[in-house]
């Protein structure tokens, strides 16, 4: 297909996919002659996976070309391609001076909460820095952030993860779609809880 038509069918502008190419992001395409080539499914399909980090993701183009090296590497397993997505999401940055105290307490709680879970999580993990983060920004809100509110929370999400790990394919896992999936999934737990949370507070507190 020519440019205009991958455009067309991913939703994507020509001076975007130009931009992509120039930056490596997207493979080139198949020379047709002077300033021109055609694309095929595979540009398709990475326009689509592009989009998806960029808008519902919200991951920069960095994060975006963090993720395509390591989808494309063959020697990053499955569990270091998932690392690699909660790496670039856990953006909470390092705490100020004021506030590492209360995070360093806190990652000691998230610590706990691993253990008790029985997960088995490296110990750098981005997500452990990114929980102890959040706990502590709670606390400091006065908010309930004991280990044991959060005990129908680790139920819920190791249930969901269970569930989406165990519908991949014990082998040939297609890496950029597994990926994809775990971040729209994750998106998708975020408006079902929105939607939850809203009825709730609509029947606890309703408008009169």
């Amino acid at each position: 297909m020519r440019i205009s038509d991958l455009s067309r069918q991913s939703g994507v502008p020509v001076a975007t996919i130009k931009f992509y190419l120039r930056e490596q992001l997207l493979p080139p395409g198949e020379p047709t002659g002077r300033n021109q080539a055609v694309y095929d499914d595979r540009h398709l399909r990475r326009l689509q996976l592009i989009k998806v980090f960029t808008t519902l993701g919200r991951l920069d183009l960095s994060s975006v070309r963090r993720l395509l090296t390591a989808i494309a590497d063959a020697d990053v397993p499955v569990t270091g391609l998932y690392a690699a997505l909660h790496q670039v999401q856990a953006s909470s940055g390092e705490p100020t001076p004021d506030e590492a105290p209360a995070v360093a307490a806190a990652r000691q709680d998230v610590d706990r909460l691993i253990a008790s879970a029985g997960w088995q999580v490296p110990a750098d993990a981005a997500t452990r820095g990114q929980l102890a983060t959040v706990l502590a920004a709670m606390r400091r809100l006065h908010c309930d952030a004991s280990l044991s509110f959060f005990d129908d929370y680790v139920t819920a999400a190791d249930q969901l993860a269970r569930k989406q790990v165990g519908r991949l394919p014990a082998v040939e896992v297609e890496r950029a779609e597994a990926l994809a999936r775990g971040l729209l999934l994750e998106e998708a737990f975020t408006a079902i809880h929105r939607l939850a949370v809203e009825h709730h507070a609509g029947q606890r507190f309703p408008s009169t």
